[in-house]
């Protein structure tokens, strides 16, 4: 089917059915150019939990659509690809994840918001990239601690506070593939440019950065910093946004490999313009959870929400 129409058949149903489309940075141009909101997965959830939408349609990965859920239980959420997940997520099973739990009751935990709806209900507290220092800090200094599923973003945290929270052994597979050794290639060719960095990559990576901060915070780091040339060290989607808000600037992104291959999430790349418009039409597949992962996965968000705007 043609692009143009293909994307006016998709306005229409979001018109006729009354839904609204969220889409991750890292999701391909196309989709972020017809979507209502773009963002990180927390920040779009509100977004859509503040809306009049009967209907959220998530392009992004099963994680991010199932907190979508959670903050608006009465609303259909839509995923267009059901098999977009997240290694990270996935790298904290929730049996697995219990029993390591039960294992440590004396310590909270903290759980960064890349985890399932399952893991989460286990969380005393939840956490993204931009707010996880200030939570963290919140607790006690004698307070034992258990920080999941990303340990690179814990070690950075455990660096930041002085803790020695008890790390989960999860990664991201797209930020775990960036190596030091294709970014100092990289600052030799451009000596002029600053590398910004994902805190989910790996220490050595975040030594040599310039900036680390989450995908949001590195944008507006782009737009409002004076540099003409960036390295970029994370998925190549949030690409896409930097060039539109900065189209005078140059930005390079970290290669996953020796053969320079692009630093692709092959679940965020899942969806298509084709299967948005498909479930859209059909209202499937859809995210369902129970009353009570809502309920309980919902406490420890909320509890995030509150800390979040404490002084």
């Amino acid at each position: 089917m043609d692009r143009k129409i293909l994307i006016e058949k998709i306005l229409n149903i979001k018109k006729e059915k009354n839904a609204v489309i969220l889409a991750h940075y890292y999701q391909v141009g196309e989709i972020q150019d017809i979507a209502d909101y773009i963002g990180d997965s927390l920040q779009l959830s509100q977004k859509a939990a503040e809306t009049q939408a009967d209907i959220i349609v998530f392009a992004g990965v099963h994680f991010m659509a199932e907190t979508a859920k959670i903050l608006s239980p009465s609303k259909k959420v839509l995923l267009p690809d059901l098999q977009a997940g997240c290694s990270l997520a996935a790298s904290a099973p929730e049996a697995e994840f219990s029993a390591f739990v039960k294992e440590h009751p004396d310590h909270k935990v903290i759980t960064y918001i890349n985890c399932t709806a399952a893991v989460k209900t286990w969380s005393d507290v939840i956490v993204t990239s931009s707010n996880a220092v200030k939570i963290v800090e919140s607790f006690p200094k004698d307070q034992k601690l258990i920080f999941a599923p990303d340990k690179n973003l814990g070690a950075y945290i455990n660096g930041l506070t002085g803790r020695n929270m008890l790390l989960w052994d999860g990664a991201c597979e797209v930020h775990e593939t960036i190596r030091t050794e294709s970014i100092l290639k990289l600052k030799i060719q451009y000596p002029e440019a600053k590398l910004i960095a994902h805190p989910e990559c790996k220490q050595p990576v975040l030594i040599l950065a310039d900036f680390v901060g989450s995908t949001a915070a590195m944008l507006d780091f782009t737009v409002k910093d004076p540099c003409q040339k960036f390295i970029v060290a994370t998925e190549t989607g949030i690409i896409h946004q930097m060039q539109k808000l900065s189209p005078d600037k140059q930005f390079i992104v970290v290669p996953s490999d020796e053969t320079c291959s692009c630093n692709d999430c092959p679940y965020m790349k899942l969806n298509t313009l084709e299967k948005l418009y498909l479930c859209m039409l059909h209202e499937t597949p859809e995210i369902i959870l129970s009353d009570d992962v809502i309920e309980k996965a919902r406490k420890p968000i909320v509890r995030m929400l509150e800390l979040s705007k404490n002084k």
